[in-house]
């Protein structure tokens, strides 16, 4: 499983409909909106990098009022839960 956090900049005005835009994707855990140098982060998880590679080139990118986007992939996890 691969785990990831997406941030990106968004065009101004555009921040609630960007975030909104991610609402009904499946890989997509949590959407937020945020302060500082990027608008948006993304937490998601994927099978493969192949799928995250396809997600971020073809999802994320052709979102109308996505500038720009850094992709941090986690090496290690920590949970509460388990």
């Amino acid at each position: 499983m691969v785990f990831v956090y997406i941030l990106g900049k968004v065009e101004t005005g555009n921040e609630i409909e960007v975030l909104n835009s991610f609402k009904s994707v499946g890989q997509v855990k949590r959407a937020s909106l945020t302060y500082g140098t990027y608008d948006l982060c993304l937490e998601a998880q994927f099978e493969t990098m192949e799928e995250l590679d396809d997600f971020v080139f073809n999802v994320v990118r052709k979102v109308p009022g996505i500038k720009d986007t850094v992709t941090l992939v986690a090496a290690k996890t920590l949970s509460k839960n388990s």
